[in-house]
């Protein structure tokens, strides 16, 4: 009896696995009205970086206050505030990734809400370790499951097997 119960357990993890991987992402830029002269192309593992080390996401520069909506449907994880990124948002989405959202004005979602692309998470600003800098939006993605064959020599370069680059997201989209 337990061995079925194991199996069907098993069974239904997979499945839940594969669906995961099945749901369409359809990565939107989060910052409303923002486009390629808003953010650095370049800034996506730009080493030295602050207190990081490296800059592990996409700064997307906005007056204070801006919309900032989910970039993908998912369910939020965490959504509160957190010293080095401030008025944070974690959401985890399609393919098993999270979209992390920080240095928000104000936060305006809860955790384990269900968002879509056109939810509302927050306004852009300066909150956690962006105080002083102009508002923006600090945006990473980052996958539950490793992609080992990125790994490289580049500082910290272990940790890109989880970090994706959203910029290439959102050049894929324009």
């Amino acid at each position: 009896m337990k061995l079925i119960k194991g199996k069907k357990i098993f069974v239904g993890t997979l499945v839940i696995l594969i669906l995961g991987f099945l749901i369409p992402e359809n990565l939107k830029m989060p910052v409303e009205g923002a486009s390629k002269s808003d953010y650095n192309t370049n800034s996506f593992w730009f080493y030295p970086w602050g207190q990081s080390g490296t800059h592990k996401g996409v700064d997307v520069f906005a007056r204070k206050g801006t919309t900032i909506n989910a970039s993908t449907p998912g369910v939020v994880l965490y959504a509160g505030n957190i010293r080095v990124g401030g008025n944070v948002a974690i959401v985890l989405g399609p393919k098993w990734r999270l979209h992390y959202y920080a240095h928000m004005d104000e936060v305006k979602t809860a955790s384990f809400s269900l968002v879509g692309s056109e939810t509302i998470l927050g306004t852009v600003g300066t909150s956690g370790n962006a105080k002083g800098k102009p508002p923006h939006l600090h945006y990473s993605i980052l996958t539950l499951i490793p992609y080992v064959w990125r790994i490289d020599s580049d500082e910290q370069g272990w940790k890109k097997m989880f970090y994706l680059n959203p910029i290439k997201y959102f050049e894929m989209r324009n």
